[in-house]
């Protein structure tokens, strides 16, 4: 995989066709027409719904990485670091806690963005009101398959469409797409969202992940384009 990644390094740019693009992935694009409709979208924050530099996805077929070796029956999630009640919860025990659904787009730094995608899971603000974080808490990492590991400031982790997803679309989360549980985090570009969750760690201080020691953008804004350090 290369180290570093053209922001629309597209194959193929016919309305509707299936692309690839340099990172492992397979993708339905949008028609231009559908594009053009896009573009004029707002979020309710006053974003413009597609950033600047993207390009509409339908469905994501493949997006490759390297994946994790733990099913349904084994998977575990160590929860540690600033908290008070460090906690290891299996797949059972994080279904009994409450689930929330969230419909949103997600921002590839490679150039995609996927409409409308359909996730549900856990509220990050759940895991963090069961281990009771500290105060000197201020930045999250995810632990991650194969070493992968990403990060964003609590700030970040608070907002309510912050989740840790192992349903999309309404069906249980593929592995290609990080089964049994990923992160998911709409508003930074989607290397924040690890896939194949193994861990989070609440610390003191930021700890820049696998893509950002790379030179990847460590606060990864799509609306600001933040693709690179």
């Amino acid at each position: 995989m290369n180290q570093r990644i053209s922001r629309r390094d597209f194959i193929a740019h016919a309305g509707g066709a299936i692309v690839t693009i340099s990172l492992p992935g397979i993708f339905v694009q949008l028609m231009d027409q559908e594009n053009l409709a896009l573009a004029g979208e707002r979020r309710p924050d006053g974003r413009p719904r597609l950033p600047p530099g993207q390009q509409g996805v339908k469905k994501i077929i493949d997006m490759g990485g390297v994946e994790g070796t733990a099913g349904e029956s084994d998977w575990k999630l160590q929860l540690h670091g600033e908290v008070e009640k460090p906690t290891t919860l299996n797949l059972n025990e994080m279904l009994e806690l409450s689930q929330v659904s969230v419909t949103c787009d997600v921002h590839c730094v490679t150039g995609w963005t996927l409409l409308d995608s359909e996730w549900s899971g856990v509220r990050l603000t759940t895991i963090m009101e069961l281990v009771e974080i500290k105060a000197s808490a201020r930045f999250v990492t995810f632990e991650a398959a194969a070493g992968y590991t990403s990060n964003i400031p609590l700030s970040e982790a608070r907002k309510q469409n912050v989740i840790l997803a192992h349903r999309f679309f309404g069906r249980k989360l593929p592995r290609p797409h990080g089964a049994p549980v990923r992160a998911l985090v709409p508003d930074r570009y989607f290397y924040k969202s690890a896939k194949w969750l193994e861990g989070i760690r609440f610390t003191a201080r930021d700890e820049p992940g696998y893509w950002e020691r790379l030179g990847y953008s460590n606060s990864a804004d799509p609306w600001k384009e933040e693709r690179m350090q």
